[in-house]
C-alpha cells in the first residue's frame, strides 16, 4: 500500500529528539509521521524487521515505548528483564527510529493524541478491530496499518527458552 522509500532520516531530526519536536518539524515539512508501540524488552529480529518496516511507510518513525511499570501490568511481575533506560537506548541506536516517547498508562493513546500520527503501525500477531488504538487515530484522519512480522519471535518465548536453558545447564 505504500511506496518502497529509501526513507532517509529528516534533515530536520537530530538523533533522540524530542518526539514532538520531530513531528512538528516533519509536519510541517508536508512529510508522514509513523509511529509504532510496545514494549520492546528483548528487541529480536521480529522486532526490527518491524520497525524497519514502519520506518519505510513515511518521513519518521517514533517508537512509543512502555514504562516499566506498563510492562510490568501487561507482562508480570518478572518483566520488563530490561530496565526503560535500556530500551530506550537500544531503540534509539537503530537507524530506522527517529524518536522514542515512553508512556506510562496501559495503551499509547494520551500520547498518540498529543503525537496523532499519520499511521500508527503494529504487527500482523494484531487484529485490528484489537486495537483501541485504531480508531483513535482513524478519529483524526490516520490509519492504523498491520503489517508481518517474523513468525515465533518473542520476547516473552525467548525468555521462556533461556528459562529452560539455564535451569538445564545451570548459570554460567
Amino acid at each position: 500500500a505504500f511506496p518502497d522509500r529509501a526513507a532517509p532520516r529528516p534533515p530536520s531530526a537530530a538523533r533522540g529528539e524530542d518526539a514532538e519536536r520531530l513531528v512538528a518539524r516533519v509536519r510541517a515539512a508536508g512529510g508522514t509521521v509513523v509511529a509504532t508501540g510496545g514494549c520492546f524488552d528483548l528487541l529480536h529480529a521480529g522486532h526490527v524487521g518491524l520497525l524497519q518496516a514502519a520506518r519505510r511507510t513515511g518521513d519518521c518513525l517514533v517508537v512509543c515505548l512502555n514504562s516499566d511499570a506498563s510492562v510490568r501490568r501487561r507482562k508480570g511481575p518478572g518483566r520488563p528483564i530490561n530496565p526503560l533506560a535500556d530500551r530506550v537506548r537500544v531503540l534509539r541506536a537503530l537507524e530506522c527510529v527517529d524518536a522514542v516517547a515512553v508512556f506510562d498508562e496501559d495503551t499509547p493513546e494520551e500520547l498518540l493524541e498529543r503525537l496523532r500520527p499519520d499511521v500508527w503501525v503494529k504487527g500482523g500477531d494484531y487484529a485490528l478491530a484489537d486495537l483501541p488504538e485504531a480508531a483513535l487515530v482513524e478519529s483524526w484522519g490516520g490509519q492504523a496499518v498491520l503489517l508481518p512480522y517474523l513468525d515465533g519471535r518473542s520476547s516473552s518465548r525467548i525468555a521462556e527458552r533461556a528459562a529452560v536453558s539455564v535451569s538445564r545447564n545451570g548459570a554460567r
